[in-house]
């Protein structure tokens, strides 16, 4: 009898620490909690970049940078810098620009730009973040590169801030 009360006694002691094993804690529901949240402002930032570039609004775009940044870094994909050799033996296979030129581009063509993303994967630790995906670049309706992208984040005084993107670049066989 004496063994079995001992053995109740330690099946009594141990049940809160399998119970709290099995609980999330309080720091680690916030901790979720504040990474969906994060995640989520990030996805923010991606649809207004897109509104911006659907909206020919430089200035919108440029405010979803860091004033600073200017890593833009286009990457020819083999298959497309053998192409562009083929064409111009000074080709570039890594080209390096900024967002600037970018929200100039968009600020002042007559041509529709709607760029689609998909297979998004954000990572963050709430502070710094790095957003990769797919794209489509498309210029009046038809395919005008495509590739991946990533897009490196800061969490700033004022919210997320693109500090730079770099996305390698597949442009169409031109016939």
């Amino acid at each position: 009898m004496l063994e079995l009360n001992n053995l109740a006694l330690c099946a009594l002691a141990l049940l809160p620490i399998a119970l709290t094993a099995q609980t999330p804690s309080m720091t680690q529901t916030e901790t979720a909690n504040d990474h969906h949240a994060d995640e989520t402002a990030i996805e923010q930032v991606m649809k207004q970049y897109h509104a911006a570039i659907l909206a020919h609004d430089g200035t919108a775009l440029s405010g979803l940078f860091l004033p600073d940044a200017n890593l833009w870094l286009n990457v020819l994909t083999d298959s497309a810098y053998v192409r562009a050799q083929a064409k111009s033996a000074t080709a570039q296979k890594v080209r390096i620009s900024s967002y600037q030129d970018f929200a100039r581009l968009v600020s002042t063509t007559p041509k529709s730009f709607d760029p689609e993303h998909s297979n998004v994967v954000i990572h963050t630790d709430g502070t710094i973040a790095a957003a990769y995906f797919d794209f489509v670049f498309n210029v009046d309706g038809k395919a005008n590169n495509r590739g991946s992208e990533t897009w490196q984040l800061v969490k700033a005084a004022d919210g997320w801030r693109i500090a730079s993107i770099i996305y390698s670049s597949e442009p169409p066989v031109q016939q």
